[in-house]
């Protein structure tokens, strides 16, 4: 059994959250879920959609995954210093750090991505890359894996990366038997991502 922390911050993505939580909440013998944000208790989203914060960040919390998820709420957390300083202590310790959208930009900004490749949101991209320049950022890719972490482009794709984890940790065959599960049509080429193009990165 392993335990997921999931990090929620005002204005985070509903479905950067949500979508990985579906695939991994579909194993309920492989992993433990829980929420963490600065403080325990409700967390509005920025579609207005609130989820509920398990513990803060002053709660003892060794997990094995992280995810961190984006949405418009990061550029306002990209400045909050108590948030960062969890993030890079506790990448430090996971067995994998995970990001979808911009959750990579704070991920970034926390040091935690040195010396990685990783990517985000094509439609953030620029301001994403801007937070670091000890990352190498990959412009095309539906997720990126990098030794213990991986992070997605945006939104949906989190839900793709998830059943790569999946597949690493638990094979191929569960990560298939997850997506049948959930109806979910995975996209299991990491480089498919037309939305590099549409947003101008690549030719």
């Amino acid at each position: 059994m392993r335990t997921l922390a999931t990090l929620i911050f005002p204005g985070f993505e509903l479905l950067d959250a949500c979508g990985p939580l579906q695939m991994f909440g579909l194993l309920k013998d492989d992993f433990h879920l829980v929420t963490v944000a600065e403080e325990k208790g409700p967390v509005a989203s920025n579609q207005r959609v609130s989820l509920f914060a398990d513990m803060s960040l002053d709660n003892e919390l060794t997990p094995d995954l992280i995810l961190v998820p984006g949405g418009m709420g990061t550029r306002a957390e990209i400045s909050n210093q108590r948030l960062l300083d969890w993030i890079k202590g506790i990448s430090e310790k996971a067995e994998l750090v995970t990001s979808v959208c911009t959750g990579s930009a704070l991920l970034a900004k926390a040091g935690a991505l040195d010396g990685k490749r990783a990517t985000t949101n094509k439609a953030a991209f620029h301001w994403v890359t801007e937070q670091s320049a000890k990352v190498e950022w990959v412009r095309q890719a539906r997720w990126v894996e990098d030794g213990r972490f991986f992070s997605s482009s945006g939104v949906s794709a989190g839900m793709d990366m998830s059943l790569a984890v999946i597949a690493r940790l638990l094979g191929q065959e569960r990560a298939e038997e997850v997506a049948t599960w959930a109806e979910y049509d995975w996209h299991q080429n990491a480089n498919w991502d037309p939305f590099a193009k549409i947003h101008s990165l690549v030719d």
